[in-house]
């Protein structure tokens, strides 16, 4: 390697599995350069978590980072980690407010798990915007009555209120926003990544009912199509437009095959969704792809908590590493693309073909043993023994020792 990969270190189990990818999977077989960010929940409270701001920006500098999945607490946190200062917001929300741009999320197939929506015969890919929302609201909790109001002051000094609501006794409020940028950057990634592809692209939001703060996701995607209308025509796929309960049944009825653009909620609901229904939520890809080129790499699932109450009890877990894994090789080969690595390149595609020859034979974390065929012989391993699997697989090919 010449160019460092960002490396962002999380929480609990995930923690506990992104050292094993890298001693059983990566140490052994590449010289790996990486800058270590320590995003764990503690630290990231002894540092102000000024240390997520440092990874982001380190993204931008190096183009390319790769993230454990972390902790966002909420009040059950809060009790469980009494150091907390205060309940510090999304990592993730953070990184991508740095960043801006999209998220991809992509299921990882396997002949021998068939989708539970028996009509899915090829992936969908969940395009999730990566900004504002929920992500950065402004909330306020009352137990009295009163009236709550929205108001804008422009530079120009204009000033502009709405009154959201008047509460006659106790009432929770919250505020949300977007930004036009952000907004024309999710709808061009999208357009791209489905030339790129050569996908059809679905977009929805519900304009219907969010008139003004939908509608501006629509009309925006709107006006941004009509740049890529004629390479669309030229490449022979389509964009649409459709509520999302519409969208929802749709879906459910298709084939798949399809990028489907959500606002950034909903593509986070919507992304588990899917990977559950194609197998398991730890077998799917996550990649924030920002408008200027940086590429950060991510597991899409939490930091498996119960597992971790085990592990802390001296128990063997068979916990899921795949979407761990895929997160280091699809930094690896951005990594190589962008420095021009081709054995680096060809380790990367290595390694997702030794995983996947590895559950083709039988060998599986234990919560993709009952998604199996029928007759299909599946032994659950723990998480080691799985990587232990793997690594074997890049050691020997076609029964000879390569290292």
């Amino acid at each position: 390697m010449k160019t460092p990969i960002v490396e962002m270190d999380g929480d609990e189990m995930t923690r506990v599995l992104w050292q094993m990818v890298k001693d059983k999977l990566l140490l052994p077989f590449v010289n790996l350069k990486t800058e270590y960010y320590d995003l764990g929940l503690l630290h990231r409270n002894e540092t102000g978590d000024q240390v997520t701001v440092a990874a982001a920006l380190a993204t931008k500098k190096h183009g390319v980072a790769v993230k454990c999945a972390t902790i966002t607490p909420n009040k059950q946190r809060m009790e469980e980690f009494p150091q907390l200062t205060r309940m510090w917001s999304s990592p993730n929300g953070t990184i991508r407010t740095v960043l801006d741009g999209t998220v991809f999320r992509a299921p990882i197939l396997l002949d021998e798990l068939k989708p539970v929506v028996r009509g899915w015969t090829k992936p969908i890919t969940i395009a999730r915007h990566a900004y504002g929302d929920v992500y950065k609201a402004g909330e306020i909790i009352t137990d009295e009555p009163g009236e709550c109001s929205l108001t804008f002051t422009g530079e120009s000094g204009e000033v502009r209120t709405v009154t959201i609501a008047k509460t006659s006794g106790p009432a929770v409020l919250q505020g949300i926003h977007n930004t036009e940028k952000s907004i024309r950057s999710f709808a061009r990634s999208c357009f791209q990544f489905a030339l790129d592809t050569k996908q059809n692209l679905w977009f929805s939001t519900k304009d219907t009912i969010s008139k003004v703060y939908d509608g501006r996701f629509k009309d925006v995607f709107d006006e941004e199509y009509d740049g890529y209308k004629a390479r669309f025509e030229r490449a022979g796929i389509t964009y649409f437009y459709t509520l999302i309960d519409d969208a929802v049944a749709r879906v459910m009825r298709s084939g798949g095959g399809f990028i489907w653009a959500l606002k950034n909620y909903d593509g986070d609901v919507m992304s588990d969704m899917v990977s559950s229904a194609f197998g398991a939520i730890a077998m799917m890809t996550s990649v924030l792809v920002s408008p200027d080129g940086n590429y950060e790499f991510e597991a899409a699932h939490g930091t498996v908590t119960r597992h971790y109450r085990r592990y802390q009890r001296g128990e063997e877990t068979s916990t899921n590493p795949m979407a761990t894994i895929f997160a280091w090789t699809g930094a690896l080969r951005r990594r190589a693309e962008l420095d021009g690595l081709a054995d680096l390149a060809a380790f990367a595609n290595k390694l997702e073909a030794a995983c996947l020859d590895t559950l083709s034979s039988g060998i599986m974390t234990t919560d993709l043993v009952p998604l199996t065929e029928p007759g299909f012989n599946a032994r659950a391993v723990t998480s080691a023994e799985f990587m232990d699997a793997v690594a074997t697989r890049l050691i020997i090919e076609n029964g000879q020792w390569i290292i």
